[in-house]
């Protein structure tokens, strides 16, 4: 999914995402091979501005099977979410906006064996009951690799804007236009400041002035 916004979802619940419930309604699962062009072609028609092929989805799967999930009842497609996992140089770049989010450099993913930095929601759509399931792929990101990272993302409208407010999102200074941040709750106890040191020290160099909301 190249674009890096947000698509619609019929879900606005106010819940933290790391305490949104499992279910049964929906699974939520890696996506196989076999569903890959029906996921590309519900992601085109909901998210504006997304012109991911099947290949385009193999590509990026082949770097890290498990960064894409589809959700389903049945063998009835709900909708998807795609994630790159940033490792700590990944999300460095990421708040100064030093890399493209339609093509990320390998150097600033995460490998499959890494701990995970930061979690960036590349794309997320999500038709009638399919917003339910984002419970069970938050379960999954509860586990050890991903535990100690926070959630990014741009919403790509207004509807997504609330969603995200509705997950506990909040908009993050950075040099990335329109970035929200999901600070995981066990990392809140330990009372970060800021998502990266190195963003603050930017900011100092550069003067806030230059850095764009």
């Amino acid at each position: 999914m190249q674009n890096t916004r947000f698509g619609s979802t019929e879900s606005t619940r106010r819940h933290q995402l790391d305490m949104l419930p499992r279910t049964d309604l929906v699974a939520a699962r890696p996506v196989t091979p076999d569903r890959l062009g029906e996921l590309a072609a519900l992601a085109r028609r909901e998210i504006p501005g997304v012109r991911a092929s099947e290949q385009d989805l193999a590509e990026f799967l082949r770097h890290d099977p498990n960064s894409i999930f589809v959700l389903c009842r049945g063998r009835n497609l709900l909708g998807g979410i795609a994630f790159l996992y940033l490792n700590c140089a990944g999300l460095d770049a990421l708040l100064l906006d030093e890399f493209s989010l339609y093509d990320p450099p390998r150097k600033y993913l995460a490998r499959p064996d890494e701990d995970v930095a930061a979690i960036y929601v590349w794309a997320l759509v999500a038709q009638g009951r399919g917003a339910v399931g984002l419970g069970n792929v938050a379960d999954i990101l509860r586990g050890p690799r991903f535990r100690a990272a926070d959630y990014y993302a741009q919403p790509s409208s207004s509807d997504g804007r609330a969603f995200l407010g509705a997950l506990g999102f909040t908009p993050v200074p950075s040099f990335q236009p329109d970035l929200w941040w999901y600070q995981r709750p066990w990392n809140r106890l330990h009372q970060v400041i800021a998502p990266s040191l190195q963003l603050v020290e930017t900011f100092s160099e550069r003067g806030a002035a230059d850095a764009r909301y």
